[in-house]
């Protein structure tokens, strides 16, 4: 298989948009519509939220979502956008490199020009995080799949220090810093470290990765104009907009179900013809 010029010409733009003199904002969508709103909204790239299309599809956040349904998922977003599309792969859906390199260049079939790649051990494993000459394998085979393929992958190479609370701050920040420059030189683009706030941490891993970092719109996470400040690459919602649709969705129901009134549903909400116009004809590149 070999990508077409289109999709191509989106990995390059994806991979340009890295530049650390402004954070590159990932809309992080679980479904066609919810892509559709962050590209209207003006977003350059969109990613997927692996917790938001296992929610959509009945199953917890746990890698438990059968890759194929994933891909589904992935399919129908890439082809109700214009936009590039990165995929949240979690850990890859396989043990060895050349698992997770096949899950990329079936992600790529199905219209992604990236992925995010996590270091988080599985469910159970006794270490909270895979061994990093295991990871350092994945992401090579990765980007010589990609490369065999023709298209500019973007690797979002993400270390769980931070998220899994491993250690103090100092520990964290000297192994997302050994982790990230691993990762990097092993392909990967972009170094995402989920949960890290605090600006000091946050510009320590900007000098000592020495490459694009993404961080999280977690809770106390700097504003947009701070993370410039710092040089972050990269900011992603994760599963923070679908979580805010769920909690909309059952403000709406309680109202409905306590009071029998319907302000919630009736306030700031968009209007059918509004929302059934995102998906004309001049929207759809292609459909599934």
């Amino acid at each position: 298989m070999r990508v077409d010029a289109a999709q191509a010409a989106k990995a390059q733009r994806l991979r340009a948009l890295h530049d650390r003199r402004a954070p590159l904002l990932i809309g992080n969508a679980w479904d066609a519509a919810s892509a559709r709103a962050f590209e209207l909204a003006g977003f350059d790239a969109i990613g997927t939220s692996s917790a938001g299309v296992a929610w959509a599809h009945g199953y917890p956040d746990d890698d438990s979502l059968p890759l194929q349904a994933m891909l589904d998922a992935i399919e129908r977003i890439a082809a109700s956008v214009f936009l590039p599309v990165t995929a949240d792969l979690g850990r890859g859906y396989g043990d060895t490199p050349q698992d997770v390199a096949r899950a990329c260049e079936a992600a790529v079939a199905a219209g992604a020009v990236g992925a995010n790649l996590e270091d988080s051990a599985a469910a159970g494993a006794p270490d909270a995080l895979v061994d990093v000459d295991s990871q350092v394998a994945r992401i090579r085979a990765v980007r010589q799949a990609a490369d065999a393929l023709g298209i500019a992958f973007v690797i979002n190479a993400r270390t769980d220090s931070w998220w899994k609370r491993l250690g103090d701050e100092e520990s964290r920040i000297a192994e997302s810093i050994r982790r990230g420059r691993r990762y990097r030189d092993a392909g990967a683009d972009c170094v995402f470290v989920p949960g890290v706030t605090r600006s000091d941490s946050i510009r320590r891993l900007v000098e000592g990765i020495g490459g694009p970092i993404n961080v999280l719109t977690v809770p106390g996470c700097p504003p947009i104009d701070e993370l410039r400040r710092l040089g972050v690459a990269r900011v992603s919602v994760g599963s923070g907009a679908a979580r805010a649709a769920l909690s909309l969705t059952m403000r709406i129901a309680r109202e409905l179900r306590s009071s029998g009134t319907y302000e919630t549903l009736q306030t700031d909400t968009l209007g059918y013809a509004d929302v059934d116009g995102w998906f004309g004809r001049r929207c759809r590149q292609r459909r599934p």
